[in-house]
């Protein structure tokens, strides 16, 4: 049994995304296959924006926020599902990372002379990317730089790995067959615990 915690990352909190079908899917193939899923639902909590260093460092984060930190640390997998919106993630998840990916909770303190310990060390993650484009285009003409700039920039420096991904391309002409595909996936996917 792996712990996973599915990370919605869609800013609107309305369930009729394909991102949202795609974390239910996820979710229902874990719970089947007995793995224990936790959900955060971004769009849902209320949380500031951080303007400055001392607020992300000295600021203690906000009582849900701390809630999500308590999943985060007991998760052993953590999938995050998210539309694409000018080449990265939407702004409201990258805050939310800000906040929850504090240093005391996902890195060392720099104060304690280890402001790049890895304390998320040990969980692997899932990005799953809805976009308008196809994948391929953004995979290899535009790099996937967002991708790369969460896997890279934040996920790798708290330790977080491996990380995978999964590209959803041209989801707003998906036809049912292959929304159904994706939706047999992502059931894979969380069968697998991956």
């Amino acid at each position: 049994m792996t712990r996973i915690a599915l990370i919605q990352g869609h800013p609107t909190p309305d369930a009729r995304h394909f991102c949202h079908a795609l974390a239910a899917a996820y979710r229902d193939g874990a719970i089947e296959s007995g793995h224990e899923v936790r959900d955060i639902d971004v769009a849902t909590l209320q949380f500031a924006v951080l303007r400055s260093r001392r607020e992300w460092e000295g600021h203690p984060p906000a009582e849900h926020i701390a809630a999500t930190q308590a999943t985060i640390a007991w998760a052993e997998h953590l999938v995050f599902v998210y539309p694409l919106w000018l080449g990265t993630m939407p702004a409201l998840l990258k805050a939310f990372l800000e906040q929850t990916f504090r240093p005391g909770f996902a890195m060392g303190k720099a104060d304690e002379g280890k402001g790049w310990s890895r304390r998320l060390a040990g969980r692997s993650a899932r990005i799953v990317v809805t976009m308008g484009m196809p994948a391929l285009l953004y995979r290899w003409y535009f790099g996937a730089h967002g991708l790369k700039s969460f896997e890279q920039g934040i996920l790798a420096i708290v330790g977080i790995r491996p990380s995978r991904h999964t590209l959803v391309g041209s989801v707003e002409g998906i036809g049912a067959a292959k929304r159904e595909k994706w939706l047999e996936t992502m059931r894979s996917l969380g069968r697998g615990a991956r």
